[in-house]
């Protein structure tokens, strides 16, 4: 039982099940021709009966041989018209009631099928029918016989179930080849794609278990062809994941170990903020704040790992001063190789995660840094705002040379995204997420070889 229920079983049965319809379809006009040429041949014995006796007109015929005439022509009485003269050529002693009316000249298909049909299923009695043709040899206009209807019902009947025999062994044959051929063409490749994803799915990491697509074309081919894709997708974001998740482990690490040593780089400062040079006493403030985002990020990376961001605590941020912060952090300042201006007004706030906010600009503005740094010519990085009614936007221009074409292509996508030799790409990333958390976006507006600008949108809260 199990067979039927797949394809292949299923497939067997609707095609017996066509193949049937279409013989029984064939079956019955065939048995109610069958009808009509027996009725014929009924008609033409008929004939030469009647023949026989217009030939001996002037001898008398004994009433055996008449009844021998009607047994052989298988009817109960003969009557035929010739010359606008109907004449009674035969009949027996006595005649049935007449139950029926064939007329073999005006019958058209449908209900000549139709009355097959009927007469097939009707019960045997002791009734006859009448039928009504034409002399098929000549010699008359129109001959009329009556007959017994149950020799012909047991004829059709016979007719009928040699008919369905023949159309059963057709069927199946028919069946059987269909089977074997789409078992062969469809069926067997199925079972090939189901075999290959159920072995995918069970070490999908294994490069040899993606499937190889056959030469060829149509649905199978694209199917094949799809699936070999996904699986080669799958097989990629798996090694991703696996090298993102390595990089997790060892970025714990070392935020571990970093974390520790500024923690007692963070206890030297303190000694030496106690120091009364006033060099000393105005660089202070600013490493010491350097250090707690520095040990505050670490410990984030130690409590939630790379690819979660604790949500952004939202407030009013002094924009301006956060992007003094940012470039003297970055060491650009008027009169070096790569300058830094600042297009913002003082007491211009926008809503943001300060902490959040100044990572995003850092990758920023570092990017454009080392993209000027290495044309080995002096250039300058621009950060100015604009306000409207309900959002602020930050821009970043440079000078640089502008990126390449696989680093937009790639832009925001993790180790893909790098612009400089050894970058890993990670700058933009981490920049776009922390911007969108805060529901925000992160674009590029413009590159080309005058330069590079990105946009930071961040709404108004």
């Amino acid at each position: 039982m199990t067979f039927f229920r797949g394809l292949s079983g299923r497939l067997l049965i609707l095609t017996v099940i066509v193949v049937m319809l279409v013989e029984v379809a064939i079956f019955v006009p065939s048995v109610a021709r069958y009808r009509v040429e027996y009725l014929k041949e009924r008609i033409a014995r008929a004939q030469i009966a009647s023949l026989t006796l217009l030939a001996a007109e002037d001898t008398e015929i004994s009433a055996e041989l008449e009844t021998e005439l009607l047994d052989n022509a298988e009817v109960v009485n003969i009557v035929l018209q010739r010359d606008g003269v109907r004449q009674l050529i035969l009949m027996r002693d006595e005649i049935p009631m007449v139950s029926g009316r064939f007329d073999l000249r005006q019958m058209e298909a449908p209900a000549m099928i139709a009355d097959a049909m009927m007469r097939m299923a009707a019960p045997v009695s002791d009734e006859v029918i009448q039928v009504i043709g034409v002399p098929p040899k000549g010699g008359g206009e129109i001959i009329e016989i009556t007959l017994d209807p149950a020799p012909m019902k047991a004829a059709m009947i016979d007719y009928g179930w040699r008919i369905l025999r023949l159309s059963l062994v057709i069927s199946l044959i028919t069946a059987a080849g269909i089977f074997l051929l789409i078992r062969w063409l469809v069926v067997s490749p199925l079972m090939d794609l189901i075999d290959n994803v159920t072995e995918f799915r069970e070490n999908p990491e294994d490069p040899k278990r993606i499937l190889s697509p056959r030469p060829g074309s149509g649905e199978l081919h694209d199917a094949e062809q799809a699936l070999s894709e996904m699986q080669q997708d799958v097989h990629r974001a798996l090694k991703e994941r696996a090298r993102l998740a390595s990089l997790g482990e060892a970025v714990a690490k070392i935020s571990h170990d970093l974390r520790n040593l500024l923690s007692s780089l963070q206890l030297m400062v303190d000694r030496i903020e106690r120091s009364s040079d006033p060099v000393v006493a105005r660089v202070m403030p600013k490493m010491i704040g350097s250090l707690d985002r520095a040990i505050s990020l670490c410990q984030r990376t130690l409590n939630f790992g790379k690819a979660e961001e604790p949500a952004p605590e939202i407030r009013a941020v002094d924009l301006a001063r956060l992007c003094a912060e940012v470039t003297e952090a970055l060491g650009l300042r008027n009169g070096g190789v790569v300058e830094a201006e600042i297009d913002i007004a003082e007491g211009h706030t926008v809503s943001a995660d300060p902490e959040q906010l100044h990572r995003v600009l850092t990758n920023l503005v570092r990017n454009a840094h080392q993209a000027i740094e290495a044309t080995n010519r002096p250039g300058q990085v621009c950060l100015s705002a604009e306000a409207a009614d309900e959002s602020d936007t930050i821009l970043i221009r440079d000078t640089g040379p502008g990126l390449p074409k696989r680093a937009i292509e790639h832009l925001f996508q993790p180790f893909k995204g790098g612009v400089t030799k050894g970058g890993s790409g990670l700058g933009l990333a981490i920049a776009h997420e922390l911007v969108a958390a805060h529901g925000g976006k992160l674009e590029l507006v413009t590159s080309t070889t005058a330069g590079t600008t990105f946009a930071i949108h961040l709404p108004r809260i």
